[in-house]
């Protein structure tokens, strides 16, 4: 099998469904932010704590099933597909973070060590994807459960940041007025 297909040279790609559309639609633009998000946090394992590449890898993969979802207009029900059973493996593991950290006092700047910069600028990234899911649920039926996912996932990569930062010894700063 080759990586190149030449299906695409026209400027528009497959959906899970088979339909063909442009490459700049809106369903496109919102799993390829995702896609994006995903490679970004393949740039910050190994963070050199094993709990949290093991997170990050879950989260990963999570991020296939997110793109799945996305990539089929019309899901059959044994597809692929966001489930709250995603959402609350990130909520757990954000409060069990969260134990670990002091309490908020003020916004922080995103940065740090190595592993917490890139956290954070995954963060953001997940954060547009976030936005291009939203725009995209505008004008097309989507399955719910990927907004509430990518929200809670830019909440975990943001207190994973906190946290990697925290175990390297990387103080954190507050912006300045």
């Amino acid at each position: 099998m080759t990586i190149y297909t030449g299906r695409g040279d026209e400027g528009d790609t497959d959906l899970r469904d088979m339909s063909r559309v442009s490459k700049a639609s809106p369903r496109i633009e919102a799993y390829g932010t995702v896609d994006e998000a995903n490679a970004l946090i393949g740039t910050v394992r190994p963070t050199g704590h094993d709990d949290l590449d093991d997170l990050l890898e879950t989260v990963q993969n999570h991020l296939h099933v997110v793109q799945a979802d996305l990539a089929n207009p019309d899901p059959d029900p044994d597809d692929p597909a966001v489930e709250p059973a995603h959402v609350e493996t990130l909520e757990e593991q954000i409060d069990a973070l969260d134990e670990e950290l002091e309490p908020l006092r003020s916004f922080i700047l995103p940065g740090g060590g190595e592993a917490g910069a890139r956290l954070h600028h995954a963060r953001t990234v997940t954060r547009r994807a976030e936005r291009r899911v939203v725009e995209l649920a505008r004008s097309e039926p989507i399955n719910e459960a990927v907004v509430t996912y990518l929200n809670r996932l830019s909440d975990l990569l943001f207190t994973l940041g906190r946290v990697a930062n925290a175990r390297d010894g990387e103080a954190e700063e507050s912006p300045s007025y």
